[in-house]
């Protein structure tokens, strides 16, 4: 993951690879979102300091080079992996807009600048634009999966809207909404790097499961650091997810474990919450984590998915591709931001 990862001195090479790709991927990426509106142009402009890590184009450009030995990264893979991110940068906007956040990249969001009407339809042009540029290959099964990953995307945000304010929403609901919402789209990551480098059956069922498992893992940690976390240290809004009445797996953890006056006590505070938690609040709220370990418990099913993750890379050769997506899954559940 860019700015993130260090790599041992034998793994440069394929690190020198993937930074010449992600820069690839970004021209990529700005031509296709082009527009001759200046103020279409400038919103576009603007979004673009959404980017972070690169995640997804940096997982199109490692599975396609862990596919096979000798693999090649070229045009296909360029333009998957600014497909991914486009998809990914509209669902961001989309977020802020149904999050009501401010910051992101430590920069004002998109909403908070221009409102929600401008920044719900600049994501709409977003994923036009990234379907319009998949459709270019000569090739129709990426833009079936990306067609497919975006449909179980939104609906992994509606699961996650009905589940608003569902004090008694259960690990299994839980986890099946961060894979919808997160997991697939880092599957369909996974999936597009194997298919641009010609792997097989078995190999695409294996990025799947690695996606999926790292995805999972990435949004456990982005849960902990919603909860725990400072906007100084995070780059965006925090506290969003028990502001707008979202249960993460520290919280439901707490309360299946709790003992009935603790558990109690919890559900009172938690239905006191208007406008965001004061300080008072989540002091109470941590101190109530801490009792049952729910942090804990939290980052150690984190780390359990990145195993599942990394045990499904046996289907790849011994490459130091697949070394570095090794240290990649290991590396999401350290990352403070």
């Amino acid at each position: 993951m860019r700015g993130v990862l260090e790599l041992p001195s034998d793994l440069l090479p394929v690190q020198e690879t993937m930074v010449d790709a992600l820069a690839r991927v970004e021209g990529v990426f700005d031509r296709a979102v082009e527009n001759d509106l200046p103020p279409v142009a400038k919103l576009c402009a603007h979004v673009e300091r959404y980017r972070g890590k690169m995640l997804r184009p940096a997982l199109v450009t490692l599975f396609g080079l862990a596919t096979r030995e000798g693999a090649d990264i070229g045009h296909a893979h360029d333009v998957l992996g600014a497909v991914c991110e486009m998809v990914h940068m509209a669902t961001l906007v989309h977020d802020d807009v149904l999050d009501d956040a401010d910051l992101r990249r430590r920069g004002a969001t998109l909403n908070s600048l221009r409102g929600n009407e401008e920044a719900v339809i600049l994501g709409d042009y977003l994923i036009a634009s990234a379907y319009a540029l998949c459709s270019s290959l000569n090739d129709p099964g990426p833009s079936r999966l990306i067609g497919a990953t975006s449909r179980v995307l939104c609906s992994g945000e509606l699961l996650q809207l009905h589940h608003r304010d569902d004090l008694s929403l259960d690990e299994a609901t839980y986890f099946e909404i961060l894979r919808m919402k997160t997991g697939v789209l880092i599957a369909a990551s996974c999936q597009l790097g194997v298919h641009a480098s010609g792997g097989t059956e078995e190999q695409d069922r294996a990025a799947v499961t690695f996606g999926e498992r790292l995805g999972i893992a990435f949004q456990i940690q982005d849960d902990l650091l919603d909860l725990g976390g400072s906007e100084a240290t995070v780059g965006k809004s925090v506290h969003k997810d028990i502001e707008k009445g979202k249960l993460t797996l520290p919280l439901i953890h707490h309360l299946r474990s709790a003992p009935a006056a603790r558990r109690a006590r919890t559900l009172e505070v938690l239905r006191s919450i208007a406008g965001g938690p004061d300080e008072a609040t989540l002091a109470d709220l941590r101190a109530a984590l801490d009792e049952t370990g729910s942090i804990d418990a939290a980052r150690d099913r984190a780390r359990h998915d990145v195993e599942e993750a990394t045990r499904a890379l046996k289907a790849f050769p011994s490459t130091p591709a697949k070394r570095v997506l090794e240290l990649m899954a290991r590396a999401v559940v350290d990352r403070a931001f």
